[in-house]
């Protein structure tokens, strides 16, 4: 028997106790006929009408000093107290699972040393795609590849809204008050409609892609709460539908790194990623692109990629994913890079200062896609004339 302890019993940590169940006998056949138990639960709530409510605790050191928990598995969320448990955990000798892209994303690098010094497990898989396999497939499958860079839908929330805006015309507002009655948007929605979901996510990427920390604080980070119909309606004249990415590459100059709205072709795979799907796209110099496409959040979902982190160390296959700590912050500056941009104006003199661009009119003037140049540049252009909008081109 492999005895494991859920650490928060709410929508994922229910959903990986309910994977356990209803996976039972499938699990066992993987395990060498070995049953994962949940012997613990800690949560502040109690459970009684529940059949795991007698393994409910309030007091972590039970579960820290109990030698037959071999796993701690932590959907807490949020920093604290699950860095500081998480920390604990390992230091005793214990393997931890988790979803909390809060706490990868700001301690990935201290928790992975400890979990290498203990030879230990801190496997996050479900942290940045939900149900999508993409820590797993980066750090095995891709092994042969240098990789070049990683672009993602990562929030299904937003998706969600901008699909609504894009499809049946309704306004952020409309949407938003949509996704939160469908229990997709948090009453307090920023931490989606602002970026800074996507924004972790897409650090956690771009630290194992490129073997080097990417804190969330170093990175750009733009939600999608100034995008307008009118910006999804001139988009989609000129030929590309609007996405919230997270997005990552390689350059001679140092990792540019950034969370911001895109424009996506219509010809690209990641223009038809609708709702709550996210899509992810790795770029190897070996491989090419490949897509790993899927519901990025959900209890079962992401319960599902929790236990496949389970299973593996259940397997007894050493994970040794690691990135190092840089001296220096590897992420260049955002404006330093060379980016396409879609423009809105109400100006006709933006024809002068944009030659060979190709212009559309729309209710409020122009909008058009400039020539590929350093950000810096292109706003010291637009300081000259007066924009309704601005978004990157992918």
């Amino acid at each position: 028997m492999i005895n494991i302890a859920i650490l928060g019993f709410g929508v994922v940590g229910s959903g990986v106790a309910e994977v356990i169940k209803e996976n039972s006998d499938s699990l066992s056949e993987k395990l060498c006929g070995q049953k994962l138990n949940v012997k613990y639960i800690l949560d502040k709530r109690s459970f009684p009408d529940h059949e795991l409510g007698d393994r409910v605790t309030m007091d972590y050191d039970m579960i820290v000093n109990d030698p037959e928990v071999v796993m701690v598995v932590e959907t807490m969320g949020g920093s604290h107290p699950a860095y500081e448990f998480t920390k604990k955990a390992l230091l005793a000798g214990k393997n931890v699972v988790t979803s909390n892209k809060e706490v990868v994303a700001n301690f990935g690098t201290e928790l992975l040393e400890i979990a290498r010094e203990n030879n230990v497990n801190y496997l996050f898989e479900a942290s940045v795609g939900g149900g999508i396999p993409i820590i797993r497939p980066m750090w095995q499958c891709l092994a042969a590849n240098k990789i070049e860079s990683v672009t993602g839908i990562l929030n299904g929330t937003t998706n969600f809204i901008l699909t609504k805006m894009i499809e049946e015309n309704m306004s952020f507002d409309e949407a938003l008050k949509i996704a939160q009655s469908l229990g997709y948007a948090e009453a307090n929605p920023a931490a989606d409609v602002e970026g800074l979901d996507t924004c972790r996510k897409i650090c956690i990427l771009a630290s194992l892609a490129f073997g080097k920390t990417v804190s969330p604080e170093n990175v750009h980070c733009e939600g999608i709460t100034n995008i307008t119909l009118s910006d999804v309606e001139a988009a989609e004249k000129l030929g590309y539908s609007i996405k919230l990415l997270g997005k990552a590459q390689a350059t001679d100059a140092g990792t540019y790194v950034i969370t911001s709205p895109f424009l996506v072709g219509f010809d690209n795979p990641m223009a038809g990623v609708n709702d709550v799907y996210n899509a992810i796209t790795v770029c190897g110099n070996a491989v090419g692109d490949v897509m790993f496409y899927g519901r990025g959040a959900g209890k079962l979902p992401t319960a599902s990629a929790v236990v496949a982190d389970i299973v593996d160390i259940a397997r007894e296959c050493k994970k040794a994913i690691t990135w190092t700590l840089s001296d220096t912050n590897p992420v260049i500056d955002y404006k330093s890079a060379k980016v396409r941009f879609f423009v809105r104006t109400p100006d006709a003199s933006a024809k002068d200062l944009f030659p060979g661009c190709v212009f559309c009119d729309t209710d409020e003037g122009y909008a058009f896609i400039t020539d590929e140049l350093p950000e810096a540049k292109l706003c010291e252009i637009l300081a000259n004339i007066p924009v309704l909008s601005k978004i990157r081109v992918l």
